[in-house]
């Protein structure tokens, strides 16, 4: 059955249950029975999914944390490694052995090859049969399920919009209200970002800023190892000027006002501003936010297990987060696509960046993010992903995108690549799907973005084809795909 998710265009609280096509003729047609805007709020208020998809690893999600590795890490030189190959294909990095036997890693990942057994590889990752070479265009599929339909004459995508498909975040907590006083939806240490394209893919688009992440992006340079203890949480903080109970007062006041509005506009306003109001004062009052920033709670040893860095310590505060109830957390990869050192666009230098800078990082930071999600039981109701918008050519100094590659570099390739995913479900120590010999594309269980987007909206028990509104109206499915039920135990 066909599932409706709120009413056209609107982005109220009332709408974060679905309803079936059904109840929602019912409601349609109640004016002719006599009953009131209110109680049609109510109504729909109170309406229930009535699709039940079920199956393995069905609503066992709680929270996800989405490691985003922005700039497209070469599968081959990590997770994916093809030896057997001309010089101009394979790894410079030498295979080693993991967890799981006949499954190997590069030696760039040890202390991945020893967790591997927590979680599923996706090794067929692809967006076959239409790739998308431009970084910025992947971003965007990849975090809404949507290819854009307008490009700059740069090439690039344009700015965020309001008429942008959300980011899957949005949709989550849309869907998944949380029941604590805490921030549903965090993105740190920085935004989406090629070149000067700011933010696409990562905002509510046409839900409404209310489902906007809370973005974390503390100042300071992208690598900086001390840039988390300069978190500023001065918007989470109780002024001194402004007291709780004289919140709590105006709390007060305010239902009084509504008390006295005439039916239509004080069911307007309890579904629009009383619940956003009440959110954000619990919020404050209750320092929740406030105590999982707090980076110094956490012992000099755990710090160090994470990796004194940008990245390292953004893992840690996923964590935080977490397990202080907040639903959605995307930790950003802390170097754009196309910059140099740290980031994962190895167009140039790929064995020595890899080696010396984010190869560590990844290995350091996924590693201990997992093993101790694993080791605290949180795992068990979290899902952790991560993955690039694409992965790197498998013939090193070729042009695919039209930008240029040394003999030690690699090229965008989204027709093959790899991504991790784990936890809530998720089958433990386990390969999906296969690459070719040169690991240029699936030879068996391809997933394309849109699939895996599906499998985590299917992990939270929200069907992937549940109907939302567009900026004109128009009903959308969360995303065109279904759920890989292989990737569930």
């Amino acid at each position: 059955m066909l599932v409706l998710s709120g009413s056209p265009g609107k982005d109220l609280c009332d709408s974060q249950l679905g309803a079936s096509r059904r109840a929602f003729l019912r409601v349609g047609g109640s004016g002719m029975l006599g009953l009131g805007l209110g109680s049609m709020f109510q109504l729909k208020a109170q309406a229930k999914e009535t699709r039940h998809v079920g199956g393995p690893g069905w609503n066992k999600a709680k929270s996800i944390i989405m490691v985003y590795l922005q700039g497209g890490p070469s599968h081959l030189d990590l997770w994916d490694p093809k030896p057997d190959n001309p010089d101009n294909v394979k790894s410079v990095f030498k295979p080693i052995d993991t967890k799981l036997p006949g499954v190997h890693f590069t030696e760039i990942l040890p202390k991945l090859a020893q967790v591997n057994d927590k979680f599923t590889m996706i090794r067929s990752m692809s967006y076959t049969p239409n790739g998308l070479f431009n970084h910025t265009a992947a971003i965007y599929q990849m975090m809404t399920g949507y290819t854009t339909d307008k490009v700059s004459p740069s090439g690039q995508l344009e700015p965020p919009s309001p008429k942008d498909f959300p980011n899957f975040g949005s949709n989550i907590i849309r869907l998944r209200p949380l029941d604590e006083p805490m921030l549903p939806f965090v993105m740190l240490p920085r935004p989406l970002q090629e070149s000067n394209v700011v933010g696409k893919g990562g905002t509510a688009g046409f839900l409404g800023k209310a489902f906007d992440p809370y973005t974390l992006y503390p100042t300071g340079d992208d690598m900086d190892m001390e840039k988390m203890n300069r978190i500023k949480i001065d918007d989470l903080r109780l002024r001194p000027e402004v007291f709780a109970k004289r919140l709590q007062r105006r709390a007060k006041l305010r239902d009084a006002i509504n008390s006295g509005m005439p039916a239509i506009d004080k069911a307007v306003a309890e579904h629009k501003l009383d619940t956003y109001y009440d959110q954000a004062l619990n919020l404050i009052m209750s320092g929740r936010a406030r105590d999982a920033f707090d980076l110094s709670q956490e012992s000099a040893q755990t710090r160090d297990r994470y990796g004194r860095n940008t990245f390292g310590q953004s893992c840690l505060l996923a964590r935080r987060l977490v397990e202080a109830d907040t639903r959605v957390v995307e930790v950003i990869w802390p170097k754009v696509a196309n910059s140099n050192n740290h980031s994962w666009d190895h167009h140039v230098g790929l064995t020595e960046r890899m080696k010396d800078r984010s190869g560590p990082m990844l290995d350091t930071g996924l590693s201990a993010l997992i093993a101790d999600m694993d080791e605290r039981g949180l795992l068990e109701d979290t899902l952790v992903v991560a993955v690039g918008e694409f992965g790197r050519s498998p013939k090193k100094g070729v042009s695919t995108s039209g930008n240029g590659n040394s003999a030690d570099g690699r090229d965008h390739w989204p027709y093959c690549y790899t991504a991790v995913f784990a936890g809530a479900g998720v089958r433990r120590g386990h390969v999906h799907g296969k690459s070719d010999k040169t690991g240029s594309a699936p030879l068996e269980d391809p997933v394309h973005p849109g699939e895996l987007l599906a499998s985590i909206y299917h992990g939270f028990g929200i069907d992937p084809e549940t109907i939302v509104y567009n900026h004109l109206n128009q009903p959308r499915e969360l995303v065109k795909a279904q759920a890989v039920s292989g990737l569930f135990a």
